[in-house]
């Protein structure tokens, strides 16, 4: 990522879609954030061997029955997820046919098609069926076929960051005139395999995801998909579009300490935070709220509060944060996405919604955490930070549509 930019190729939101445990659609989602956001329900287990079965659920009828297939694969409900929100995007964005054409795709997943595993491992469907695309992969196929885009199916797989790389990808792309619209974003669906892993390592949390809480036992995932049309603002000013938000900066780092714990030090993910903020030529104080990583793991939140700190000093005791996953569980691959989609919802609303209760704040993680009502957002930007195993680190910057210099 370079700082620097040429503001001849800014970048907006024109379309969003979400499908989550609040419910299907972007309204559905802001509603239920201001609601106070969803409750752990338990996932079936057939063979009982997990102690803790708590997601943060879509409900069984918000997941489309088709597409059912792709090219002789079966699509399990990540890539039905990932379509739907997808058409929901392309129709809020207005895209027609001819711009569909050209549109490109690029997704975020961790697990991708999981549940085809889960029922090829139950003898309901064989290896030759999922034999055409590998899992990580098949979720943008889907999209792309379904939506008739030409522009390129493109996806990413780094862990639970994935989507906000995917995100800072189609962004690039508009920049470097690569393409002039990109559909991103990414896509979950329930996985044992995801919650057996956090399971064998103690990391999920018995009652709820609760980030920055003294008492947080660690995380609790969610499922869903979330979307966003990227297109640069001079082809969304010729096709009159109406833009919510602008993809100000963007800037990853990968830390490399540790396969699955985040370099206590923080430097990596300070310097994710400092690069994006420099691609959007803003400082820490145009900074109006953040929407942390905040999975609720002991180390990740104390490693990330400390980075904020660092960053935006005494300004932390001000700065408002919205802890995304205390209300929709950590939807892994996806969670960069949703915490863009969040971000854009913000800088449109201006408004940052209350976090869901803590029963007691961890005195190693000194931030603000809105409890009872919306705060207003007193400055331009939005931070959005997705971290992951491996020490990926993205940061992403959004502004209205009009925010950046």
């Amino acid at each position: 990522m370079t700082p620097g930019r040429d503001d001849g190729r800014r970048v907006v939101v024109t379309g969003m879609g979400s499908i989550s445990c609040l419910g299907t659609g972007v309204d559905a989602f802001w509603a239920g954030l201001l609601a106070g956001g969803g409750t752990p329900a338990t996932v079936p287990d057939p063979d009982a061997r997990m102690a803790n079965r708590l997601m943060y659920l879509v409900a069984p009828d918000q997941v489309p029955a088709e597409p059912a297939r792709l090219a002789g694969s079966t699509l399990a409900a990540g890539p039905r997820m990932a379509v739907a929100a997808a058409r929901q995007a392309v129709a809020d964005a207005g895209l027609d046919t001819r711009t569909r054409a050209r549109l490109a795709v690029v997704l975020g997943v961790e697990m991708g098609n999981a549940g085809w595993h889960e029922s090829r491992r139950a003898g309901v469907t064989s290896v030759a069926e999922g034999a055409a695309w590998s899992p990580m992969t098949l979720t943008a196929a889907a999209v792309g076929a379904a939506l008739g885009a030409g522009g390129g199916n493109t996806s990413v797989g780094n862990a639970c960051a994935a989507s906000g790389y995917a995100v800072a990808v189609a962004a690039d792309m508009i920049r470097g005139g690569e393409a002039e619209v990109v559909l991103t974003g990414g896509a979950e669906g329930v996985t044992r395999v995801g919650m057996g892993v956090f399971n064998r390592l103690g990391a999920l949390d018995p009652e709820r995801c609760r980030p920055f809480d003294l008492h947080r036992q660690g995380t609790l995932f969610g499922d869903g998909a979330a979307m966003l049309v990227l297109e640069s603002a001079e082809h969304a000013a010729r096709r009159g579009a109406t833009a919510y938000a602008e993809v100000a900066g963007a800037a990853w780092s990968c830390d490399a300490h540790h396969p699955t714990a985040p370099d206590p030090s923080g430097s990596q993910a300070s310097r994710s935070i400092r690069r994006a903020l420099d691609e959007a030529g803003l400082s820490g104080e145009d900074v109006g709220a953040v929407v942390p990583h905040g999975t609720g793991t002991p180390l990740n939140d104390a490693v990330e509060a400390r980075v904020l700190r660092e960053v935006f000093e005494d300004r932390c005791d001000r700065l408002p944060l919205f802890s995304l996953k205390g209300l929709i569980g950590h939807t892994a691959g996806v969670a960069g996405a949703f915490g863009a989609l969040t971000a854009a919802l913000l800088v449109h609303h201006r408004s940052v919604p209350a976090n869901a209760p803590l029963d007691e704040q961890d005195p190693e993680c000194p931030v603000w955490l809105p409890q009872k009502e919306p705060v207003p957002l007193a400055e331009k930007a939005v931070l959005v930070n997705a971290y992951a195993f491996g020490g990926n680190n993205v940061s992403l910057v959004l502004t209205g549509p009009e925010g950046a210099p």
